[in-house]
């Protein structure tokens, strides 16, 4: 799973799930076909429109469902191909060979620029982007949007502020959720003492620490830095910078906070963290977004149960809440291609994805009750509420280069970070060095 993100500064962000209910096996109803919804009636008879997309398995079988309904509204044949978690390797060669899909839907804003740049993108019609004007606020806009040309849907977005934890860990150490840093520091040190490995740290995904780093940022340095940093408007040789990594080396400079220490957790990937703590019993915490929740359902735990979350603590002054997402794009100047993206900016095309599990929209006018979960409802509300505050991961922003590729850029660096959390100056540098690179 490609992480993604956005930041809210939210004041009450304490999340009840002991309601929160399993989510799968919904399937949505077909499309009612609303008067005011985009490409009404059965107009695209005779279409073939490709979309591209990450997903594979349950996330590719919901998004299928989406696009079934799409094609029973217009009479559209729709067909779907997998990218892959590396987007830009399976688009690159498409593009230049002059046979890119119809839709693409890229896992990082940053792609929407550089695709731009190549005259790859097309622009957004005016009926789509009146859908996202209706329905999305105005910086998820300019999320997809590159020189003040509008060529992006943000369709999916991911609740990345959480900690989760298994309930019997807890109450085997006797401790409560934390709230603050120091109280989530003083946590892990109680649930170690306790014989329980505080963390199971998925290090070999470099995106996780992105997670990691950016939420602490958020809330030491504050919005206005953050916002700064993500454009390389100040090094990561600032003082923020060192702030953030020394809070974050409270937690990896301890080898008994992290299952099989330092080593193991850089051994360990996304999701297998998760089943470390939910289906093997091995760690008590796990440091990721809402779709923690279905692996940890697939190891048998149930959420609102075993499976708990909270708000990710304050480590400064600002409550972070960091959220990710994924932008529909068109490749070809199609009416296939358009249609498709007006259905999924819409509050039909919305509300379809949403009941089924492991879905958010950043959609405002998609109500939570669509949600089949108290726990996605509840999230869901979280987004709409965040308003204007929203911001978008500083890593999915950043050049794929230093941001978004495995083995290089910021997410090599974290894992260096991890394997040796004494060596603050030294990864600051590297860091910078590389966003010199990158931002050229």
């Amino acid at each position: 799973m490609r992480k993604t993100m956005a930041i809210v500064t939210t004041a009450g962000l304490a999340i009840a799930l002991a309601a929160c209910s399993g989510e799968s096996g919904t399937t949505p109803p077909a499309a009612t076909g609303s008067a005011s919804a985009p490409a009404g009636g059965k107009t695209l008879e005779g279409t073939t429109i490709e979309v591209a997309a990450k997903w594979t398995g349950p996330e590719e079988a919901n998004f299928q469902k989406v696009l079934d309904a799409f094609s029973a509204k217009t009479g559209a044949k729709v067909t779907y191909t997998s990218t892959g978690e590396d987007t830009g390797a399976f688009l690159g060669p498409r593009i230049q060979g002059g046979s890119p899909p119809d839709v693409a839907i890229l896992p990082q804003p940053g792609l929407v620029q550089q695709y731009a740049d190549q005259k790859a993108l097309k622009p957004l019609t005016a009926e789509v982007t009146k859908q996202i004007d209706e329905n999305y606020t105005p910086y998820w806009k300019e999320l997809g949007s590159a020189d003040g040309q509008v060529y992006g849907v943000l369709v999916k977005a991911a609740h990345k502020s959480l900690i989760w934890y298994r309930d019997q860990a807890f109450s085997d150490a006797g401790v409560q959720p934390p709230t603050t840093w120091d109280e989530l520091v003083q946590t892990a040190q109680t649930v170690a003492d306790s014989g329980t490995a505080p963390f199971a740290l998925c290090g070999a995904s470099g995106w996780t620490l992105t997670d990691l780093f950016e939420n602490v940022y958020l809330s030491t340095a504050g919005p206005e830095n953050y916002a700064k940093l993500s454009k390389h408007e100040i090094p990561w040789t600032d003082p923020s910078v060192t702030t953030a990594l020394e809070k974050i080396a409270q937690l990896t400079g301890k080898k008994e906070f992290l299952l099989g220490g330092n080593s193991g957790a850089l051994q360990t990937d996304f999701p297998t963290c998760v089943t470390q703590v939910y289906g093997q019993d091995k760690a008590a915490m796990v440091i990721e977004a809402d779709f923690v929740g279905t692996t940890a359902e697939e190891s048998g735990a149930k959420l609102g149960e075993e499976a708990k979350y909270f708000p990710f603590p304050k480590a400064g002054e600002t409550e972070p809440v960091v959220l990710g997402g994924d932008i529909a794009v068109a490749l070809k100047d199609s009416k296939g291609a358009m249609a498709l993206l007006e259905y999924l900016a819409s509050k039909e095309g919305g509300e379809v994805w949403a009941k089924l599990p492991g879905y958010l929209s950043p959609n405002r006018n998609v109500s939570p009750d669509n949600y089949p979960s108290e726990l996605t409802k509840q999230l869901a509300q979280t987004i709409i509420s965040a308003g204007e505050s929203v911001r978008y991961d500083m890593s999915d922003l950043a050049p794929s280069a230093f941001g978004g590729t495995d083995g290089k850029g910021e997410w090599k660096l974290l894992q260096d970070f991890v394997r040796d959390p004494s060596d603050i100056k030294g990864v600051q540098s590297k860091l910078e060095a590389e966003a010199e690179k990158a931002w050229k």
